[in-house]
């Protein structure tokens, strides 16, 4: 869009002094070792060692302050952890079998699924085109 607009300003309408002033826009380049303004350093991050790696969970730490938690054993990890790797079924497999004999949270899966389908070929035959 802005190479269009720098187009249509230097064809003579506006003088030339005008259009450096519109021209298109960059972002800012902050030097290394300098701060960026918002209080946090400009330089890249450290690559972490493989011991590191090994030891630590990276990307978890959010706060500015502190560091990324240490790995645990995995008996000292909560019982719930444990089943987010669990596979769920997709909703043609849960067609495919008996809705009575589902356990109630792949009933639940089963009625999410099978409405947000209801509702995409809803709003795909009602579309404007």
């Amino acid at each position: 869009m802005a190479v269009s607009w720098t187009r249509v300003l230097k064809s003579g309408v506006i003088p030339r002094d005008a259009t450096q002033l519109v021209g298109t826009r960059g972002f800012a380049v902050v030097a290394k070792g300098k701060k960026d303004g918002k209080g946090g350093a400009a330089d890249a991050k450290p690559v972490p060692s493989k011991e590191m790696k090994s030891t630590r969970v990276f990307g978890v730490n959010i706060l500015k302050e502190g560091s990324d938690p240490n790995i645990q054993p995995d008996s000292e990890c909560p019982g719930w952890l444990w089943h987010m790797i669990d596979k769920h079924l997709v909703l043609s497999e849960l067609r495919r079998k008996d809705a009575k004999t589902l356990p109630y949270e792949d009933q639940k899966r089963f009625v999410k699924l099978d409405n947000r389908t209801r509702i995409k070929e809803n709003n795909a035959l009602t579309a404007k085109n």
